[in-house]
């Protein structure tokens, strides 16, 4: 634990939050605080010196299931987890820095995201020792599922049981309550009845009746957290994400969504990694219009990072309809993250590409066409149940692979062009880069998956053979290794920028609709990224982006090529280019 008068700051910050988040056991839960975090001061690594930097640009992240890559051949013993390792090992070394492994306890629905046992790893997929073994070579990242967990949990058998303390980990509701101000993210009933000893009771489920939401009003909870928050620590986590955070706490009467409580809790999470492991970085997640999103970097006392949700489905559109007056517009509003806190930038992941962080960025004409080219290009559009009794999309579920397609159209070769230039978008902008599995390799739509599954994001959770893959990826032929090589190449030469540091300034230029152009400047480097999002060739005047390009002329750091016409960056269709000024020849 730190020591001094910064852990002073730190704990009297703690004890205020949970004097306002229970004020009738304070005393109690502050002395339940005190004894776990001295019996964790011990287990935990030694804290590490205050001035290393929480990120730099070799900063980068992962996301993948445990399973994604497995041997499943006859007689096959191999754990996924050691076969993800091998894999990451073998092909990913000095391109990814942190492995992001999606939920890895055992489970019972949503794969991964209805926790049985916070404490355990799933057998199927390997145990602790697999887990740390990635250690050796990555930084990992776990996911922390806390607004609900299994139907199937000791928890909740406990509470069905009658058995305290879980009897009192869930919230009771009596039917016919009136809870219409209530934010829903699914179509699912909001209560589910189920029998207790006491009796049939109906409880809150905010996602599947599977996945029952835990009452953070009750302490009990909060200590368990805590404790398995410092048990991922010490078990090797380098970012925890707080997954569907923003519903964490419940009021009737309101939306129970965004609630000051649920901010409380991730500030009070912070101080306790301020005070045990400064070096872990608190990622929420919130799939919800961008002003919300953000509000959880706080006064830069909550998270140290948030995703940028509005990302994907701006890059899905602009790229599809080939402008970037959008995508720009979103860019350049963005607001300098406080100090200390940066944002996680990505296309894709496990879930589909959110729809609501759009609201009041796209028309509504616009986005209801966005979801008519999903499902053109054969994917889903899962929608949520409005409080007027409507729907309305709330996720469009597909690969973004092959997302990147044009409907009715047939060229392989533009389809890569087009995603590439989606992925550099996201590795060009100013926070940490994080690539899911799946786009790393090009994988296509899964529909087999969402047929023997009979959900829709299982067509973005496709589970590799391993060998099936490697030989994909050894053949220079296959999209599947024209996007993997150039990724790998891309990111490496990444690191190697200090202009690309997630504290890097960020300038966006408004240079024309079909372009997406933006300066990263670090105190020694400067970097014009300029993307052509049109299926035609474009000259850029980057003579207005910041960097004295004239003399020298621009050098272009992906293609290494010295621009003939000083101010002017010819692109052709889908091209993206890194501009520095060129060093002049002796």
């Amino acid at each position: 634990m730190r020591h001094g008068m910064q852990s002073r700051r730190i704990f009297d910050q703690l004890t205020a939050r949970i004097k306002r988040l229970y004020p009738n056991a304070a005393s109690d839960t502050l002395r339940r605080v005190r004894l776990l975090l001295g019996r964790y001061d011990t287990a935990l690594p030694p804290i590490a010196d205050d001035d290393a930097p929480r990120w730099t640009a070799a900063d980068n992240v992962l996301i993948t299931y445990g399973d994604t890559v497995r041997v499943t051949q006859a007689g096959a013993k191999t754990p996924p987890l050691e076969t993800l390792g091998q894999f990451c090992r073998e092909r990913l070394a000095g391109v990814v820095d942190t492995i992001h492994i999606l939920p890895f306890c055992p489970w019972s629905s949503d794969d991964g995201f209805s926790v049985i046992d916070y404490t355990k790893v799933d057998a199927n997929l390997g145990d602790w020792d697999d887990i740390r073994a990635l250690q050796h070579d990555f930084r990992l990242m776990f996911d922390l599922v806390l607004n609900h967990c299994s139907s199937r949990s000791g928890w909740f058998r406990d509470y069905l049981t009658g058995i305290a303390p879980p009897r009192y980990f869930f919230h009771e509701v009596e039917p016919g309550t009136d809870l219409s101000a209530v934010t829903r993210p699914r179509q699912s009933p909001l209560l589910t009845k189920v029998r207790t000893r006491a009796g049939d009771r109906w409880v809150w489920t905010t996602f599947s009746a599977d996945q029952v939401d835990l009452n953070f009003a009750n302490p009990d909870v909060l200590m368990e957290f805590l404790e398995i928050l410092l048990t991922y620590v010490v078990n090797g986590a380098r970012i925890i994400r707080l997954d569907a955070i923003a519903y964490l706490w419940k009021t009737i009467g309101t939306p129970c969504i965004h609630l000051p409580e649920t901010h409380e809790v991730v500030k009070l999470m912070r101080d306790v990694l301020e005070l045990m492991a400064p070096h872990v970085v608190l990622l929420t997640e919130t799939n919800v219009p961008h002003e919300q999103n953000v509000s959880y970097f706080g006064d830069g006392d909550e998270a140290h990072m948030v995703y940028n949700f509005s990302l994907p489905p701006l890059t899905l559109h602009a790229l599809q309809t080939g402008t970037a007056k959008h995508l720009t517009k979103w860019a350049a509003s963005l607001s300098d993250p406080p100090p200390g806190c940066t944002y996680l930038n990505f296309t894709a992941s496990h879930d589909g590409v959110g729809v609501r962080p759009l609201e009041g960025l796209l028309p509504k004409k616009q986005i209801t066409e966005l979801a008519d080219t999903v499902k053109q290009l054969g994917g889903h559009v899962s929608e949520k149940s409005n409080s007027d009794g409507s729907t309305s999309p709330y996720e469009l579920n597909i690969a973004y692979f092959d997302a990147m397609a044009r409907p009715g159209e047939d060229d392989a070769d533009m389809k890569v062009r087009r995603f590439l230039c989606s992925q550099l978008i996201a590795l060009g902008l100013r926070g940490v880069p994080a690539m899911y599995f799946h786009s790393l390799v090009a994988t296509p739509n899964d529909h087999l998956n969402v047929k023997m599954r009979g959900y829709p994001r299982a067509i973005n959770r496709h589970k590799w053979e391993h060998d099936k893959l490697a030989a994909l990826l050894d053949d220079p032929d296959t999209v599947h290794a024209r996007v993997f090589d150039e990724y790998g190449r891309v990111i490496r030469l990444r690191a190697a920028q200090p202009a690309f540091d997630p504290d890097a300034a960020q300038k966006v230029h408004r240079l024309g609709d079909e372009l997406l152009v933006f300066t990263r400047k670090a105190d020694d480097q400067s970097i014009c990224c300029v993307h052509n999002l049109t299926n035609q060739p474009v000259d850029a005047d980057v003579s207005k982006c910041g960097v004295p390009f004239a003399k020298p002329p621009a050098r272009d750091l992906l293609t290494d090529e010295t621009l003939p016409t000083p101010g002017l960056a010819p692109l052709a269709p889908y091209q993206v280019r890194w501009l520095t000024p060129a060093t002049p020849k002796s």
